[in-house]
């Protein structure tokens, strides 16, 4: 079968490195010059199925409040007559209850530990690197209030047999040595010790790379412009390099998939949420961090990625735009500075912005829509890098037949009465 995949983010390379291992004539479609360009680009870098949770749980609305009157804020909104950010917010508040967040939770640790086992069979079967690390991950909590409440998380874990250690400050400077000189600053943690950390981007260009050996063609620098359908199937694409016909169509074009797709009359709950990063070179390799350390009240991810730390968080509703805003970095480098004082070259550090494309509830949309030809993989949120090897898979056993590993019926646009 023909089939044209358009993104060329980790998702969508992901979705086309296991369709042409399926035996399919794949193409991936992206405006961008080379793979892996937006929101790839500079993530957080944890590949974290444990940490798997939908941001919309109770209690959530009043955080937001919280979070909107700090300092060093971790959510920023700024409001907009957008009509899609508002029916996307109530959505998102719908499923701010303890059984939404128990169902939306099980799901996404569900896809993300099949996404994680998926990684390492890649990585064993075709030797990819990507500064890679297999040394689990670490949620600091600053107070005893964020450390009693992580039992419904616990409840999850266990539920999923995801092996998990509760820490003491002690045990969290053993996991973490650079720790050391900041103990005071928080009282306990959780880790995970199945998580990996890694360059989302490198892998993204690197299996693209492994991709095109395989025979998937990559048709970059042309813009999509829109879909043409007529008995219930698409017909083709038009882009800026003439239109492109397949069998079968994925769109895995995260936060501008929903556009994409309006006119054939699929209202996709996506809505791009701001994240930002920093890069930064490590100069003390004793006061830096050894994998990844989730900074609980600030929901910043330090992560360490070959010589280099990566700093990532803040949740910002602004729409489209990439501006870069200093009181975002600010926050950032108080939670490096904080926890890993002297590790890394901050002031220095890469400034990047990257949109997120979040659904309401926290889990991908991955599978069919009522075109029976048209399929998807996109809405990942934050969670893209740790989803994207077991969202691809999925995707292509759907597409080819086969029944997937997991259970995914519950993955799909289906789930929105779509």
């Amino acid at each position: 079968m023909k089939i044209i995949v358009l993104g060329s983010g980790v998702v969508g390379v992901t979705s086309a490195w296991y369709l042409a291992q399926a035996g399919h004539e794949v193409t991936v479609v992206d405006r961008q010059p080379a793979a892996g360009l937006e929101t790839s680009f500079a993530n957080a870098g944890q590949v974290s199925p444990g940490y798997s949770s939908p941001w919309a749980g109770p209690g959530v609305p009043f955080k937001a409040v919280k979070w909107l009157m700090m300092k060093y804020r971790p959510f920023v909104f700024w409001p907009m007559p957008d009509p899609h950010l508002w029916k996307w917010l109530v959505q998102m508040l719908e499923n701010c209850t303890t059984p939404a967040y128990a169902r939306n939770k099980g799901r996404m640790v569900r896809v993300a530990e099949y996404s994680r086992d998926m990684m390492r069979e890649l990585r064993a079967s075709t030797g990819i690197a990507y500064d890679d690390r297999q040394m689990g991950t670490l949620q600091i909590f600053r107070t005893q209030k964020q450390m009693d409440a992580i039992a419904g998380d616990i409840r999850v874990l266990e539920q999923f047999n995801v092996p998990y250690e509760i820490l003491d400050r002690e045990g969290c400077v053993k996991a973490e040595p650079g720790l050391a000189t900041s103990a005071g600053k928080f009282v306990g943690g959780l880790r995970l010790p199945g998580d990996e950390t890694g360059d989302a981007f490198m892998f993204t260009q690197r299996l693209a790379a492994l991709a095109a050996e395989a025979g998937v063609t990559f048709h970059y620098d042309t813009a999509i412009r829109t879909m043409t359908e007529e008995g219930g199937r698409i017909t083709g694409i038009e882009t800026s390099r003439g239109r492109m016909v397949a069998d079968s169509y994925v769109v895995s074009l995260g936060s501008y998939s929903p556009a994409l797709l309006r006119h054939l009359g699929l209202d996709l709950p996506i809505y791009p949420v701001k994240g930002y990063s920093l890069t930064a070179d490590i100069v003390n390799e004793h006061q830096a961090p050894r994998s990844t350390i989730m900074d609980e009240t600030f929901k910043i991810g330090i992560t360490r990625l070959g010589n280099r730390i990566r700093v990532g968080g803040t949740a910002e509703l602004a729409g489209f735009s990439t501006r870069l805003r200093a009181p975002r970095r600010e926050t950032l480098e108080h939670s490096v500075r904080d926890l890993f004082p002297g590790g890394g070259d901050i002031g220095q550090a890469l400034f990047w912005t990257g949109l997120r494309p979040m659904t309401p509830d926290g889990t991908p949309i991955i599978g069919r829509t009522r075109y029976d030809n048209l399929f998807l993989n996109t809405g990942h949120g934050t969670l893209g890098w740790t989803m994207a090897c077991g969202s691809g898979r999925v995707l292509a056993d759907i597409m080819s037949g086969r029944m997937p590993d997991i259970a995914h019926e519950d993955l799909g646009l289906v789930r929105y009465g779509q």
